[in-house]
Protein backbone atom coordinates (compact mmCIF):
# COMPACT_ATOMS: atom_id res chain seq x y z
CA UNK A 1 0.00 0.00 0.00
CA UNK A 2 1.39 3.08 -0.95
CA UNK A 3 0.47 6.63 0.26
CA UNK A 4 0.30 9.93 -1.74
CA UNK A 5 -1.56 13.15 -1.08
CA UNK A 6 -3.43 16.04 -3.50
CA UNK A 7 -3.80 19.73 -2.34
CA UNK A 8 -6.90 21.33 -3.55
CA UNK A 9 -6.25 24.48 -5.93
CA UNK A 10 -9.87 25.93 -5.13
CA UNK A 11 -12.74 25.01 -3.52
CA UNK A 12 -13.29 20.82 -3.08
CA UNK A 13 -15.14 18.85 -0.81
CA UNK A 14 -14.61 14.88 -0.80
CA UNK A 15 -17.43 14.62 1.21
CA UNK A 16 -19.55 16.23 -1.84
CA UNK A 17 -18.07 14.08 -4.41
CA UNK A 18 -19.29 10.88 -1.91
CA UNK A 19 -22.78 12.72 -2.30
CA UNK A 20 -22.79 12.77 -5.69
CA UNK A 21 -21.39 9.45 -6.37
CA UNK A 22 -24.14 7.82 -4.44
CA UNK A 23 -26.99 9.87 -6.56
CA UNK A 24 -24.73 8.53 -9.79
CA UNK A 25 -26.20 5.36 -11.22
CA UNK A 26 -23.28 4.10 -13.45
CA UNK A 27 -21.25 4.41 -9.74
CA UNK A 28 -23.53 2.07 -8.32
CA UNK A 29 -21.64 3.29 -5.22
CA UNK A 30 -22.83 3.14 -1.53
CA UNK A 31 -22.17 5.61 0.95
CA UNK A 32 -20.71 4.35 4.36
CA UNK A 33 -21.28 7.73 5.94
CA UNK A 34 -17.50 7.62 7.27
CA UNK A 35 -15.82 9.92 5.00
CA UNK A 36 -13.64 7.52 2.99
CA UNK A 37 -14.29 7.32 -0.52
CA UNK A 38 -13.37 3.98 -1.69
CA UNK A 39 -12.88 2.96 -5.39
CA UNK A 40 -11.41 0.57 -6.99
CA UNK A 41 -10.65 0.95 -10.85
CA UNK A 42 -8.78 -0.32 -14.02
CA UNK A 43 -5.60 1.28 -14.09
CA UNK A 44 -4.76 3.71 -17.29
CA UNK A 45 -2.09 1.24 -18.10
CA UNK A 46 -4.76 -1.40 -18.91
CA UNK A 47 -2.99 -4.63 -17.86
CA UNK A 48 -3.66 -3.94 -13.45
CA UNK A 49 -6.43 -2.82 -11.11
CA UNK A 50 -6.11 0.21 -8.51
CA UNK A 51 -7.71 -0.02 -5.23
CA UNK A 52 -8.15 3.04 -3.24
CA UNK A 53 -8.89 4.75 -0.37
CA UNK A 54 -9.67 8.61 -0.25
CA UNK A 55 -10.23 10.94 2.56
CA UNK A 56 -9.41 14.56 3.11
CA UNK A 57 -8.06 16.35 5.75
CA UNK A 58 -10.32 19.14 7.97
CA UNK A 59 -9.51 22.47 8.41
CA UNK A 60 -9.51 25.04 10.87
CA UNK A 61 -10.56 27.29 8.44
CA UNK A 62 -12.91 25.71 6.61
CA UNK A 63 -10.71 25.67 3.76
CA UNK A 64 -10.37 22.46 1.19
CA UNK A 65 -8.09 20.28 2.92
CA UNK A 66 -5.51 18.08 1.80
CA UNK A 67 -7.05 14.68 -0.10
CA UNK A 68 -4.70 11.68 1.42
CA UNK A 69 -4.86 8.12 -0.42
CA UNK A 70 -3.50 4.94 -0.07
CA UNK A 71 -3.19 2.73 -2.74
CA UNK A 72 -2.69 -0.91 -3.83
CA UNK A 73 -1.84 -2.06 -7.29
CA UNK A 74 -2.51 -5.48 -8.71
CA UNK A 75 -1.52 -7.15 -11.83
CA UNK A 76 -4.07 -8.66 -14.19
CA UNK A 77 -2.59 -11.91 -13.35
CA UNK A 78 0.13 -12.98 -10.24
CA UNK A 79 2.73 -13.79 -12.10
CA UNK A 80 2.70 -10.06 -13.96
CA UNK A 81 4.75 -7.41 -12.10
CA UNK A 82 2.93 -4.23 -11.26
CA UNK A 83 3.90 -1.88 -14.50
CA UNK A 84 5.09 1.35 -14.34
CA UNK A 85 1.71 2.08 -15.25
CA UNK A 86 0.40 1.96 -11.68
CA UNK A 87 3.04 3.29 -9.61
CA UNK A 88 2.15 6.08 -7.14
CA UNK A 89 2.65 8.88 -9.65
CA UNK A 90 0.51 7.42 -12.03
CA UNK A 91 -2.35 6.73 -9.65
CA UNK A 92 -2.11 9.52 -7.97
CA UNK A 93 -2.75 11.45 -11.20
CA UNK A 94 -5.26 9.17 -12.24
CA UNK A 95 -7.31 10.20 -9.24
CA UNK A 96 -6.44 13.54 -9.36
CA UNK A 97 -8.41 13.23 -12.67
CA UNK A 98 -11.28 11.37 -11.69
CA UNK A 99 -12.07 13.71 -8.65
CA UNK A 100 -10.92 17.46 -11.21
CA UNK A 101 -8.62 17.90 -8.45
CA UNK A 102 -6.03 17.80 -11.90
CA UNK A 103 -7.60 21.19 -13.01
CA UNK A 104 -6.47 24.60 -10.95
CA UNK A 105 -9.98 25.26 -9.70
CA UNK A 106 -8.82 28.87 -7.75
CA UNK A 107 -10.22 30.95 -10.62
CA UNK A 108 -13.92 28.85 -9.96
CA UNK A 109 -15.31 31.05 -7.43
CA UNK A 110 -15.09 34.06 -9.97
CA UNK A 111 -17.62 33.30 -12.10
CA UNK A 112 -19.88 33.87 -9.40
CA UNK A 113 -19.57 37.32 -9.39
CA UNK A 114 -20.77 37.75 -12.95
CA UNK A 115 -23.66 34.98 -13.19
CA UNK A 116 -26.20 35.12 -10.62
CA UNK A 117 -27.21 31.75 -11.47
CA UNK A 118 -23.54 30.32 -10.94
CA UNK A 119 -23.40 31.72 -8.14
CA UNK A 120 -26.68 29.89 -6.70
CA UNK A 121 -25.16 26.74 -8.19
CA UNK A 122 -22.18 26.54 -5.68
CA UNK A 123 -24.43 27.49 -3.11
CA UNK A 124 -26.50 24.51 -3.61
CA UNK A 125 -23.12 22.35 -4.29
CA UNK A 126 -20.34 23.77 -2.35
CA UNK A 127 -16.83 22.27 -3.20
CA UNK A 128 -18.49 19.85 -5.72
CA UNK A 129 -16.54 19.21 -8.84
CA UNK A 130 -17.50 16.87 -11.28
CA UNK A 131 -16.49 13.00 -10.30
CA UNK A 132 -15.36 11.98 -13.70
CA UNK A 133 -15.73 7.86 -14.65
CA UNK A 134 -12.18 6.39 -13.70
CA UNK A 135 -11.09 6.01 -17.51
CA UNK A 136 -12.40 6.76 -20.68
CA UNK A 137 -12.27 3.15 -21.42
CA UNK A 138 -14.82 2.74 -18.17
CA UNK A 139 -16.80 5.72 -19.76
CA UNK A 140 -17.13 4.38 -23.61
CA UNK A 141 -17.74 0.66 -22.39
CA UNK A 142 -20.57 2.32 -20.43
CA UNK A 143 -21.89 4.28 -23.41
CA UNK A 144 -22.20 1.08 -25.28
CA UNK A 145 -23.53 -0.87 -22.17
CA UNK A 146 -26.61 1.71 -21.51
CA UNK A 147 -27.55 2.18 -25.11
CA UNK A 148 -31.39 2.14 -25.55
CA UNK A 149 -31.84 0.59 -22.35
CA UNK A 150 -32.87 2.11 -19.03
CA UNK A 151 -29.94 3.44 -16.87
CA UNK A 152 -30.62 1.42 -13.86
CA UNK A 153 -30.47 -1.96 -16.19
CA UNK A 154 -27.61 -1.16 -17.83
CA UNK A 155 -26.30 -0.36 -13.72
CA UNK A 156 -26.95 -3.88 -12.77
CA UNK A 157 -25.25 -5.38 -16.32
CA UNK A 158 -22.14 -3.13 -15.65
CA UNK A 159 -22.00 -4.55 -11.93
CA UNK A 160 -22.46 -8.19 -12.93
CA UNK A 161 -19.64 -8.08 -15.56
CA UNK A 162 -17.30 -6.50 -12.58
CA UNK A 163 -18.47 -9.19 -10.46
CA UNK A 164 -17.94 -11.83 -13.07
CA UNK A 165 -14.63 -10.38 -14.80
CA UNK A 166 -13.13 -7.89 -12.91
CA UNK A 167 -10.45 -7.85 -9.69
CA UNK A 168 -12.66 -8.18 -6.24
CA UNK A 169 -10.53 -6.47 -3.62
CA UNK A 170 -10.50 -5.05 -0.26
CA UNK A 171 -10.85 -1.45 0.45
CA UNK A 172 -10.88 0.03 3.67
CA UNK A 173 -12.90 -2.75 5.10
CA UNK A 174 -15.02 -3.18 2.40
CA UNK A 175 -15.02 -5.65 -0.49
CA UNK A 176 -15.53 -3.91 -4.31
CA UNK A 177 -15.17 -5.22 -7.82
CA UNK A 178 -13.46 -3.54 -10.41
CA UNK A 179 -14.55 -3.25 -14.20
CA UNK A 180 -12.65 -5.56 -16.26
CA UNK A 181 -9.25 -4.44 -17.32
CA UNK A 182 -9.34 -4.06 -21.32
CA UNK A 183 -7.56 -7.83 -22.04
CA UNK A 184 -10.27 -9.39 -19.71
CA UNK A 185 -13.07 -7.74 -21.25
CA UNK A 186 -12.08 -8.32 -24.98
CA UNK A 187 -12.04 -12.36 -23.70
CA UNK A 188 -15.87 -11.77 -22.80
CA UNK A 189 -17.96 -14.04 -25.68
CA UNK A 190 -21.64 -14.06 -23.42
CA UNK A 191 -23.43 -12.04 -20.86
CA UNK A 192 -26.94 -11.75 -19.75
CA UNK A 193 -28.23 -8.64 -20.98
CA UNK A 194 -25.90 -7.76 -23.58
CA UNK A 195 -26.45 -8.25 -27.31
CA UNK A 196 -24.11 -9.84 -29.47
CA UNK A 197 -23.58 -6.17 -31.31
CA UNK A 198 -23.27 -4.75 -27.97
CA UNK A 199 -20.43 -7.27 -26.95
CA UNK A 200 -18.72 -6.57 -30.32
CA UNK A 201 -18.68 -3.10 -29.79
CA UNK A 202 -17.28 -3.69 -26.30
CA UNK A 203 -14.40 -5.99 -27.86
CA UNK A 204 -13.73 -3.17 -30.03
CA UNK A 205 -13.04 -0.50 -27.60
CA UNK A 206 -11.15 -2.59 -25.58
CA UNK A 207 -8.36 -3.10 -28.78
CA UNK A 208 -9.30 0.84 -28.61
CA UNK A 209 -7.60 0.99 -24.85
CA UNK A 210 -4.83 -1.27 -25.93
CA UNK A 211 -3.93 0.70 -28.50
CA UNK A 212 -4.11 4.12 -26.62
CA UNK A 213 -7.40 5.63 -28.98
CA UNK A 214 -8.76 6.31 -25.34
CA UNK A 215 -5.68 7.46 -23.42
CA UNK A 216 -7.15 10.68 -21.57
CA UNK A 217 -4.17 13.43 -21.83
CA UNK A 218 -4.29 12.40 -25.91
CA UNK A 219 -8.06 13.11 -26.24
CA UNK A 220 -7.23 16.48 -23.66
CA UNK A 221 -4.48 17.22 -25.57
CA UNK A 222 -6.57 17.83 -28.67
CA UNK A 223 -8.91 20.29 -29.91
CA UNK A 224 -12.20 19.42 -28.67
CA UNK A 225 -13.99 19.03 -32.15
CA UNK A 226 -10.82 17.06 -33.54
CA UNK A 227 -11.36 14.83 -30.03
CA UNK A 228 -14.76 14.42 -30.37
CA UNK A 229 -14.85 13.46 -34.14
CA UNK A 230 -12.27 10.64 -33.14
CA UNK A 231 -14.33 9.39 -30.68
CA UNK A 232 -16.99 8.83 -33.08
CA UNK A 233 -14.92 6.53 -35.03
CA UNK A 234 -15.41 3.96 -32.27
CA UNK A 235 -17.96 1.63 -32.88
CA UNK A 236 -21.77 2.54 -31.26
CA UNK A 237 -19.93 6.00 -30.19
CA UNK A 238 -22.11 8.73 -31.55
CA UNK A 239 -22.38 12.51 -30.17
CA UNK A 240 -23.63 12.19 -27.38
CA UNK A 241 -21.14 9.48 -26.12
CA UNK A 242 -18.36 11.20 -27.78
CA UNK A 243 -19.08 14.19 -25.23
CA UNK A 244 -19.88 11.66 -22.49
CA UNK A 245 -16.21 10.03 -22.75
CA UNK A 246 -14.43 13.56 -23.10
CA UNK A 247 -15.91 15.30 -20.45
CA UNK A 248 -16.81 12.72 -17.65
CA UNK A 249 -14.24 10.22 -18.68
CA UNK A 250 -11.09 12.39 -20.03
CA UNK A 251 -12.04 14.79 -17.40
CA UNK A 252 -12.28 17.87 -19.43
CA UNK A 253 -12.61 20.53 -17.65
CA UNK A 254 -14.17 23.18 -20.32
CA UNK A 255 -16.34 21.05 -22.63
CA UNK A 256 -20.17 22.54 -22.93
CA UNK A 257 -22.09 19.51 -24.00
CA UNK A 258 -24.09 20.58 -26.97
CA UNK A 259 -26.23 16.75 -27.41
CA UNK A 260 -27.34 16.34 -23.84
CA UNK A 261 -31.56 16.76 -23.91
CA UNK A 262 -31.92 17.18 -19.52
CA UNK A 263 -28.68 19.60 -19.45
CA UNK A 264 -30.19 21.81 -22.32
CA UNK A 265 -33.76 21.64 -20.45
CA UNK A 266 -31.61 22.82 -16.99
CA UNK A 267 -30.16 25.29 -18.61
CA UNK A 268 -32.85 26.84 -20.25
CA UNK A 269 -35.19 26.92 -16.93
CA UNK A 270 -32.33 27.91 -14.84
CA UNK A 271 -31.89 31.20 -17.42
CA UNK A 272 -35.75 31.49 -17.61
CA UNK A 273 -35.77 31.31 -21.54
CA UNK A 274 -38.55 29.38 -22.02
CA UNK A 275 -40.08 26.20 -23.06
CA UNK A 276 -38.67 26.30 -26.41
CA UNK A 277 -35.18 27.94 -25.67
CA UNK A 278 -33.49 24.06 -24.68
CA UNK A 279 -33.57 23.90 -28.87
CA UNK A 280 -31.49 26.94 -29.43
CA UNK A 281 -27.95 25.45 -29.07
CA UNK A 282 -26.34 28.39 -29.98
CA UNK A 283 -28.08 30.52 -27.64
CA UNK A 284 -27.60 28.21 -24.87
CA UNK A 285 -23.83 28.11 -25.92
CA UNK A 286 -23.44 31.55 -25.91
CA UNK A 287 -24.62 31.35 -22.45
CA UNK A 288 -22.42 28.35 -21.40
CA UNK A 289 -18.82 30.71 -22.91
CA UNK A 290 -19.44 33.11 -19.81
CA UNK A 291 -18.58 29.60 -17.94
CA UNK A 292 -15.11 29.49 -19.30
CA UNK A 293 -12.63 27.67 -18.27
CA UNK A 294 -14.86 25.44 -16.24
CA UNK A 295 -17.82 24.92 -18.36
CA UNK A 296 -18.12 20.92 -18.25
CA UNK A 297 -17.65 21.90 -14.12
CA UNK A 298 -21.08 24.37 -14.20
CA UNK A 299 -23.04 21.83 -16.74
CA UNK A 300 -22.46 18.77 -14.02
CA UNK A 301 -23.59 21.74 -11.35
CA UNK A 302 -26.41 22.56 -13.32
CA UNK A 303 -27.51 18.44 -14.46
CA UNK A 304 -27.26 17.92 -10.37
CA UNK A 305 -29.81 20.77 -9.52
CA UNK A 306 -32.02 19.27 -12.49
CA UNK A 307 -31.78 15.67 -10.76
CA UNK A 308 -32.44 17.36 -7.22
CA UNK A 309 -35.45 18.78 -8.47
CA UNK A 310 -36.78 15.87 -9.90
CA UNK A 311 -36.29 13.98 -6.84
CA UNK A 312 -38.18 16.04 -4.52
CA UNK A 313 -41.47 16.63 -7.35
CA UNK A 314 -41.37 12.67 -7.34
Amino acid sequence: MTAVSLTPSGPFSLAASVRFLGGFTPADYEDTADGVLRLAFPADDGRSTVAVAVRQEETAEGGAGRVRAEFTAYPDTPTDPVSAGTGPGAARAQLARILSLDVDGSGFPDLAAADPVVAGLMADFPGLRPVCFHSPYEAAAWAVIGHRIRMNQAAAIKARLAERLGRRVQVAGRTLHAFPTPPILRGINRVPGLTEVKIERLHALAEAADAGELDAARLRAMPVDDALAALRTLPGIGPFSAELILIRGAGHPDVFPRHEPRLRAAVATAYDLGETASGDIRRLAGIADRWKPYRSWIALLLRARAERIGRHAS
